[in-house]
C-alpha cells in the first residue's frame, strides 16, 4: 500500500493496541472493534483507552469495514475463521484484511479463501516473535 490509508483493528488488546498506536501518524483514520466494546461488565477500560488515543470505537465489524481500506485482524487463534467470515460479509472490495493470528495453516486457507472471494486481498503474516517489544516493526 502507498499513501494514507484508513485503517481498522478487530481485536483491541495489547497486539491491537500496539498496531493503532505504531500506524496512527500514517492513516487518515484509525477505527477499532473488539467483542469487550459490546459488554457492559468489560467495556469501560477499552472504550476509555480508544478514545484517549483518538481509536474510534466501532459498534461492529460492519462499521469498522464500512471506512477501513486496511483491516488487521488481532484476535486469538480460536477466533480467526469466525473474524474472517464476519468481515468477508462486509468488506469492501480492494480494501486488505492482514492476519496476524497463529491459525493453523487450513484455518488461514479458509480465512483467505472467504476475503478474497468478498472482493478483498487476504495477507497473511507469520508474526515471528512477541509484538510488545518491537511494535509495528515486528518481524513477519
Amino acid at each position: 500500500m502507498s499513501g494514507r490509508f484508513s485503517l481498522g483493528v478487530v481485536g483491541y488488546g495489547e497486539v491491537g493496541r500496539i498496531f493503532t498506536a505504531g500506524l496512527g501518524p500514517q492513516v487518515d483514520w484509525t477505527g477499532a472493534w473488539d467483542i469487550r466494546f459490546a459488554d457492559p461488565a468489560a467495556c469501560d477500560e477499552p472504550l476509555a483507552h480508544a478514545a484517549g488515543r483518538g481509536v474510534e470505537a466501532c459498534d461492529g465489524v460492519a462499521a469498522l469495514c464500512a471506512k477501513a481500506t486496511l483491516i488487521i485482524s488481532a484476535v486469538t487463534a480460536s477466533n480467526t475463521l469466525a473474524v474472517a467470515r464476519e468481515v468477508a460479509a462486509h468488506i469492501r472490495p480492494g480494501s486488505f484484511f492482514l492476519d496476524l493470528n497463529s491459525a493453523s495453516p487450513g484455518t488461514k486457507r479458509e480465512a483467505a479463501a472467504l476475503i478474497d472471494a468478498a472482493g478483498g486481498h487476504y495477507v497473511e503474516a507469520g508474526v515471528m516473535t512477541s509484538v510488545p517489544p518491537y511494535g509495528i516493526r515486528v518481524p513477519m
